[in-house]
């Protein structure tokens, strides 16, 4: 199917990434002077509803509740992972500008390839080397800019925790593989299962804290909370449809959809009043100009 002369797969990526971008945006404006965690519970609380809902109308919910205890465990892992990264991503969204955390954000591939180097031996090419080298570069030129805001790359917390963030999503993302290509889980009982573990954990986890006595922020609701679980789902719905459609390039599907974080950039002009944008602007053109490469490789 095409619309017009574009074809179908380029209109659903790029929806995809759209939708992604105004789903950073509302995380950012959710976790604005708010506490993190139960913004984080409410939104994935929404957001797994919302997927539900969908099962439940295309008839796959009771395919994908289908689970041996093995790969419950096995998906369990997965929804740890992701929770870590979840937790460091929100954290370093709230002390962080996001014209410096969305660009970090999308060098996963980055840490992809590093893990694939530990796990599967695999040796980076010479595409792949001047790839990481415009990423590294990105770094530190953004450790520059940062320090013109009072931001140090070597000991701000945010810079840690979205680091770290971006590395734990790159392992789950080498996961997700192990799931669906060694162990064969459908892939709606992998969201299925990954969702409600998720809500669970971090429930689990807004009961522990919120007895906390010294708190720096009170939780205030904003809609913003529940349209970052909808975006989300949206936004993966419409890549995977685009994966699952015949003669399609991954890598050309992971770079346009990397475009999301332009989206969020700019929206740190408009939105957020953020500072050194134009400056920032070109160092996002080289962190990304590694990504497209990597991607390409």
């Amino acid at each position: 199917m095409e619309f017009g002369n574009i074809p179908l797969w380029f209109v659903l990526i790029i929806a995809s990434a759209v939708a992604l971008g105004f789903y950073d945006i509302c995380k950012k404006y959710a976790v604005l002077n708010n506490q993190v965690m139960p913004v984080l519970f409410f939104a994935t609380l929404s957001g797994t509803l919302f997927f539900l809902i969908c099962l439940m109308v295309s008839g796959q919910f009771v395919t994908a509740v289908r689970c041996t205890k093995i790969e419950f465990f096995a998906l369990l892992l997965k929804s740890l992972l992701v929770t870590g990264s979840w937790i460091c991503a929100y954290y370093s969204l709230r002390e962080l500008p996001i014209s410096i955390v969305m660009p970090i954000r999308a060098t996963s591939p980055l840490w992809t390839l590093f893990g694939a180097v530990l796990l599967y031996h695999e040796i980076p090419n010479f595409q792949q080397g001047v790839a990481m080298l415009l990423i590294f570069s990105g770094y530190y030129l953004f450790s520059i800019l940062g320090r013109e805001e009072g931001i140090s790359f070597v000991h701000h917390r945010g810079v840690h925790l979205i680091i770290l963030a971006t590395i734990l999503g790159a392992a789950s993302g080498l996961y997700d593989k192990y799931l669906l290509n060694v162990c064969q889980i459908p892939l709606w009982t992998v969201q299925f299962y990954f969702s409600v573990d998720l809500v669970f954990i971090l429930g689990l986890i807004c009961l522990i804290t919120r007895y906390h006595r010294k708190r720096q922020y009170i939780f205030h609701w904003r809609w913003s909370i529940p349209c970052i679980g909808v975006l989300l789902i949206i936004a993966d719905s419409l890549y995977f449809y685009a994966v699952s459609l015949p003669d399609i390039h991954i890598s050309i599907l992971a770079v346009l959809r990397r475009c999301s974080c332009l989206i969020t950039f700019f929206a740190g002009v408009f939105l957020f009043k953020e500072r050194n944008l134009w400056k920032k602007s070109w160092v996002l053109l080289l962190i990304f100009a590694g990504v497209v490469l990597l991607a390409l490789a």
